[in-house]
């Protein structure tokens, strides 16, 4: 690599940065709509044609900053769980759990782009960017219930009880992931991810104003919940 070309992509990812932080202002100031092509052109000081030297139109450039709130919010978690490292693993759950929810509450328009706005074609391939991110933010808290499954298995439901199109759908993910979760486990982790998932998007949309004003009792009722059926070894509530 000559010292040019390398010049060259520094001067590149600097763009990309501007562009990013361009878009996500335009996001957090004045919604999801206001992000177009040429109105982020404008916030970097080029025009719009110029901007697909970089992306190759609007969907692309939505995919790459969502793949940067993925990315952070992913960190944000893991970081919370690292930081946890000797304590129990039930511990380090809750910990991403909380995490989760910290950061969410503390960016609900990036939360609101990534779970609320519609995956374009591109984005749905394997190798996409934002694909990727998003697997890294998923198999964070996959990974310990996993862990958690093959150290010490929580209670699970008899595959017999459930619904033929369930069973059928659970045993699908459990393939999905490697077979890592029998499909009665992988009921037991979805149910927990869709109870904590549900949770914080009613909280950052404002679905639940009407009765609360306060969310973080909610939240800590919804770990107590999750920890009981995961049958986490903790005492007492969970931290605030």
């Amino acid at each position: 690599m000559t010292a040019s070309t390398s010049r060259r992509q520094r001067l590149r990812q600097a763009t990309l940065e501007e562009i990013h932080a361009a878009a996500r202002k335009l996001l957090v100031e004045q919604g999801s709509a206001a992000v177009t092509v040429n109105a982020v052109a404008r916030q970097v000081g080029m025009s719009g044609p110029a901007l697909y030297h970089y992306y190759a139109g609007h969907d692309e450039l939505v995919g790459a900053v969502t793949a940067d709130f993925f990315r952070e919010l992913a960190a944000a978690m893991e970081q919370a769980r690292d930081a946890r490292d000797d304590a129990p693993l039930g511990d380090r759950i809750l910990a991403a759990c909380r995490a989760m929810r910290a950061w969410a509450t503390a960016h609900p328009a990036e939360f609101g782009w990534i779970f609320a706005s519609p995956v374009a074609p591109p984005d749905r391939r394997p190798d996409s960017a934002r694909h990727q991110a998003a697997l890294r933010f998923e198999r964070i808290l996959l990974d310990l219930v996993v862990e958690l499954w093959r150290t010490r298995p929580f209670p699970v439901p008899d595959p017999a009880g459930l619904p033929a199109s369930l069973r059928e759908q659970l045993a699908a993910y459990s393939a999905a992931i490697g077979g890592r979760l029998p499909p009665e486990a992988a009921h037991v982790f979805l149910s927990c991810w869709i109870r904590l998932y549900g949770l914080l998007c009613m909280e950052v949309l404002h679905q639940l104003d009407f009765a609360y004003t306060d969310m973080a009792p909610v939240f800590d009722e919804c770990l107590r919940d999750l920890a009981a059926a995961l049958d986490l070894d903790r005492s007492g509530p969970p931290d605030a």
